[in-house]
């Protein structure tokens, strides 16, 4: 085999084809990341509740989508409307209401959606007195760039901003996190709890077979190149 590089083009074809193996194994680090994550994620989910007592002495990692109990009370009249939209694209709006717990730390609750029409209280049944509710630990992602400004005077956010929600209401919470109600039925049937959502969408395989194929491809191309030139012969 004779073998007359191109030393121009060599270094070029070095530099870049580490470039991509490099973020081949990149990606590959951050499946191994991602698997671990939504194993951890199921395993919290599929875990009996804790108490609140319990929860709070987690890390913030270990607690997140941790199922946790309360016993207490609603402060229906601090009720806040986060607007999205539904599956179907159909404008929602998740209730976030206080909740008083039996030894009086207060946690902000996603009871669930209702839709646009209900949004008014009074065409709901409340709940009042001393209750109990099962739901999942979440801190929430915060506002973004294009987020709306909220309007506090109608109560209605476009995102769950626990400490702008709070100070809007004079509520001081006990934890900067939403408790995501499961599903058990409100009276009258709304709003609808068991939001919950745990979708962690895991394309790091594809993309590192993406950059180590591009690798190849370009290891292929500086190979056949200098066969076309003559300058590899075997």
């Amino acid at each position: 085999m004779r073998f007359k590089p191109y030393p121009g083009f060599t270094i070029a074809a070095i530099i870049m084809i580490a470039i991509l193996i490099g973020l081949g194994v990149w990606q590959m680090q951050r499946l191994t990341w991602k698997e671990n994550l939504i194993a951890t994620v199921n395993g919290h989910m599929a875990a009996a509740p804790v108490s609140l007592n319990q929860v709070l002495a987690m890390s913030a990692d270990d607690a997140q989508y941790r199922k946790v109990v309360l016993g207490g009370r609603f402060d229906n009249a601090k009720e806040a409307y986060v607007f999205t939209t539904d599956v179907n694209g159909d404008p929602v709006y998740h209730v976030l209401t206080p909740f008083i717990t039996d030894d009086g730390r207060t946690l902000m609750v996603d009871r669930g959606k209702i839709p646009q029409g209900k949004l008014s209280p009074q065409s709901r049944t409340a709940v009042e007195g001393q209750t109990h509710i099962v739901g999942v630990w979440r801190v929430p992602d915060g506002t973004g760039f294009f987020t709306p400004k909220p309007e506090p005077d109608k109560h209605i956010w476009y995102a769950r901003d626990l400490a702008g929600i709070a100070a809007a209401d004079g509520v001081r919470l006990a934890a900067p996190v939403v408790i995501e109600a499961d599903s058990s039925p409100n009276p009258g049937g709304l709003p609808v709890g068991g939001q919950t959502v745990v979708d962690f969408p895991n394309n790091h395989l594809q993309y590192a077979i993406t950059w180590f194929g591009l690798a190849a491809g370009l290891l292929g191309v500086y190979l056949a190149y200098h066969i076309s030139k003559g300058r590899l012969t075997f």
